[in-house]
């Protein structure tokens, strides 16, 4: 898989860009602010329809413009096709094959990435909404009903809060709708985390032995996935929704009082153990950088194992960050398996024999030069 041609309109700094990619390797050089890392949020929001940086979508649009658009062609499957996304004031559309898709869980997954930036170091010491988030997208990539479920639960949930915050103040004091929504919940919080739970175990086996050749073997890296309910991840559906029902009839008036919602997949995180020990507690830099690399790699290991292709990896501004066992190691993984875009202020120390067969590209100022 692999992106073959990318145009922009009025995105971020780039007010025009029309430009063609290697399959294999492709190095993003310039300056700072002047518009590599736009280059690469632009790809990510191509693959997954929203930004890695902002939640706020306006911000992607050039200024004084009235929208942007962000179009694709990927080679895929032995095929090549269309993705757009269009984002204005009205709202999103997103394009397959020049057909609007009118839910995302349809679009979601036509072109599969995985972004490694600074930020993502942080993955196992940063706090617990980095976790889900990557469990989110990674997960939704491969099975886009992942998105449908999450996108449900997501509105129900904000409904529930809501009602729980008037009852808190006593604006309302019938509980019924709240059970009503409570069942509404569970139906699609127990599909999240039946999915999450398989996830979970695909990626143990990838980032375990990954982990472990990264450390010269003497390292074991245990992932643990922390539900807010009682539950083992060798139940079923139904068993969890039984369990969630339950625990919501125990903590109803916990949740009135504190007005919010207590359990449920938006407060589940992740644990991550090297040699037994939390690494986010007790582990070194190194050790942290080393289990958030291992599970990068294990993304693309586990993309390729579930759709039978590789996904595009992005590397923005990531390898300054990695010392040169980890760069190696990240670099010889990937190469000529991987169409990857390495964003960088320069590649002075950085020698590989992948980067000195790259397509390279010059960024200044929103323009691009080969």
């Amino acid at each position: 898989m692999h992106i073959e041609h990318l145009q922009l309109k009025n995105y971020r700094n780039y007010e025009k860009l029309d430009i063609s990619f290697d399959d294999k390797v492709n190095l993003i050089i310039g300056e700072n602010a002047q518009g590599k890392t736009n280059l690469m949020e632009a790809i990510y929001v191509l693959a997954l329809t929203k930004s890695h940086r902002t939640s706020k979508e306006k911000e992607l649009i050039q200024w004084d413009k009235d929208f942007s658009r962000v179009e694709g062609r990927v080679f895929k499957q032995n095929r090549s096709f269309p993705l757009e996304i269009i984002l204005s004031n009205k709202g999103k559309k997103a394009k397959l094959n020049r057909i609007e898709q009118q839910r995302l869980s349809d679009y979601i997954g036509a072109m599969n990435i995985v972004m490694f930036a600074p930020e993502d170091l942080t993955l196992v010491k940063g706090p617990p909404h980095t976790r889900r988030r990557f469990i989110d997208m990674e997960l939704g990539q491969i099975q886009p009903r992942y998105i449908y479920h999450l996108g449900q639960y997501q509105k129900i949930l904000k409904q529930r809060n809501h009602l729980l915050k008037q009852l808190q103040r006593r604006e309302t004091k019938d509980p019924t709708m709240l059970r009503v929504l409570s069942e509404q919940l569970v139906e699609h919080a127990s599909s999240l985390l039946e999915r999450r739970f398989v996830f979970l175990d695909l990626l143990r086996k990838w980032a375990g032995p990954i982990h472990h050749g990264i450390s010269r073997s003497l390292e074991k890296l245990e992932i643990q996935y922390n539900p807010t309910i009682e539950v083992s991840e060798e139940e079923n559906k139904e068993k969890i929704e039984t369990i969630y029902l339950q625990r919501f009839q125990e903590i109803e008036e916990k949740e009135i009082d504190r007005g919010t919602t207590l359990i449920g997949p938006h407060r589940d995180d992740l644990t991550f153990r090297v040699n037994g020990k939390d690494v986010q507690v007790y582990g070194s830099q190194g050790q942290q950088r080393t289990a958030a690399l291992s599970v990068k790699l294990a993304e693309i290991e586990l993309i390729h194992k579930e759709i039978g292709e590789y996904p595009i990896l992005l590397l923005d501004d990531v390898l300054s960050e990695l010392d040169d066992y980890r760069q190696s190691h990240l670099l010889h993984t990937i190469q000529g398996k991987v169409q990857t875009f390495v964003s960088t202020t320069s590649v002075d120390g950085i020698n590989h024999e992948t980067l000195r067969k790259a397509e390279q590209f010059h960024v200044d100022n929103g323009t691009v030069d080969t």
